[in-house]
């Protein structure tokens, strides 16, 4: 049976006079050994013998694009097996030359497979992500438009500065990429965002026809896992005392804090719908809204102490005015004008949680976080808490609830055991 191997030709009289390298050859044997040099050099320290791949570490190879030279010579060496496998028992009829010339053929054309299909596969990470962005920004989800833009900008920044072509974009690419993002520094949770937001761009190509893919890379490829961050939940008493601070009315202070206190008492609220309300969200004795993220409904009971923050809100307005003067229309056009506010929301909280007594970060997210520890620490099951929420799983709450401090562990611990 005939034995095809890739190998460094390492024999003295094949070294190259002008570099010192040796060539990197397709060992074929069949009744007798032949090798077919492949035009490529470097040297033993360059060549990985065991996984049959040039070294991308070793300085004899820099300057040589080792991912893509190390994917044609894995593929040549795929395409010569495949041959020798093809011919089955006929390959007897052959001597070593002639199977050569087999091999070669078969190189030729799944050659001009490839180029065939990359050429038919033209489309662009960037060509068909700018197509969903569109979309979302005419939807008026600037959000997720600015995620799938981040994810983008990111692998053309890898890239060098160039757009990739959805057809390249591969499981080495993928890893390159993750790996680069760690030497710069940036975290999983980063990372993760960014490869999520290119496996939906790619996935959605693929589901609209736009693009056919050889190997879906993502089915191969594990995304960073988001790493748990250690968030220090208020406790409740704190939350209480953030009612009874008092600031001069209507100051931005004083607004701050009402906004605070209406996000907690309704289950937590995101920023970006409670500066959404209108005048209309409230009937009878409830807020009604839909959460910007999924376009849920909500319904929230207006207890005593909400009402007693949105009567001054409600005083002269019309139901299709906003009910508060921080105010966002949702659209694409003034989502800069929304992220300042949150920016300045969340400065504000800053002071308001040092005259609190409140330790460590308190954001808008951390009343949302807060609402939840609470209520898990009151006894509320998970489900209620994740129906509380709007989570659209009961994985998601569970993860949610998992990022509690030691001190609040801590705490819970001492009520157990006291």
């Amino acid at each position: 049976m005939a034995k095809v191997s890739l190998i460094l030709d390492t024999r003295k009289k094949s070294k190259s006079r002008i570099t010192g390298l040796y060539p990197i050859v397709l060992k074929v044997f069949h009744k007798k050994n032949r090798l077919l040099r492949l035009g490529q050099y470097t040297s033993p320290a360059g060549w990985d013998s065991k996984n049959h791949l040039l070294r991308r570490s070793t300085a004899v190879n820099n300057g040589l694009d080792s991912q893509k030279i190390n994917a044609e010579l894995g593929d040549k060496f795929h395409w010569a097996k495949q041959v020798v496998y093809e011919l089955g028992d006929s390959i007897d009829h052959l001597d070593v030359d002639l199977l050569l010339d087999h091999i070669k053929v078969r190189w030729d054309s799944e050659l001009d497979f490839e180029i065939k299909k990359k050429v038919e596969n033209n489309i662009s990470l960037s060509q068909w992500g700018s197509v969903l962005i569109n979309r979302k920004r005419a939807a008026n989800i600037p959000g997720t438009a600015q995620w799938y833009q981040s994810g983008v900008d990111a692998m053309t920044k890898f890239n060098n500065g160039k757009d990739i072509i959805l057809y390249d974009i591969t499981v080495t690419i993928l890893k390159d990429f993750e790996a680069q993002q760690l030497s710069k520094g940036n975290s999983k949770n980063t990372i993760g965002m960014y490869i999520r937001a290119i496996r939906s761009i790619y996935n959605s190509a693929i589901k609209e026809d736009q693009f056919v893919p050889i190997k879906n890379p993502f089915d191969h490829y594990r995304t960073p896992s988001m790493a748990r961050t250690k968030k220090k939940a208020v406790a409740k008493v704190k939350i209480m005392d953030l009612k009874k601070l008092e600031y001069e009315q209507e100051s931005p202070l004083w607004h701050s804090k009402n906004y605070a206190l209406i996000m907690f008492y309704c289950r937590g609220m995101n920023f970006i719908d409670l500066v959404k309300l209108k005048v209309k969200n409230i009937e009878g004795d409830r807020l009604l809204y839909g959460r910007s993220k999924t376009g849920d409904p909500f319904s929230v009971r207006i207890t005593e102490s909400l009402g007693n923050i949105l009567e001054f809100y409600l005083k002269g307005k019309q139901l299709e005015d906003y009910l508060l003067p921080t105010n966002y229309d949702g659209s694409t056009k003034h989502f800069q004008k929304y992220k300042s506010q949150r920016r300045r929301m969340n400065e504000r909280l800053k002071i308001i949680a040092k005259d609190v007594g409140i330790e460590g970060e308190f954001t808008t997210y951390y009343i949302r976080h807060s609402w939840a520890t609470i209520a898990k620490f009151m006894g509320i099951s998970t489900e209620i808490i994740s129906e509380g929420l709007g989570h659209s799983s009961l994985r998601t709450t569970e993860i949610y609830l998992k990022s509690f401090t030691n001190s609040v562990l801590d705490e819970a611990n001492e009520l157990v055991v006291s």
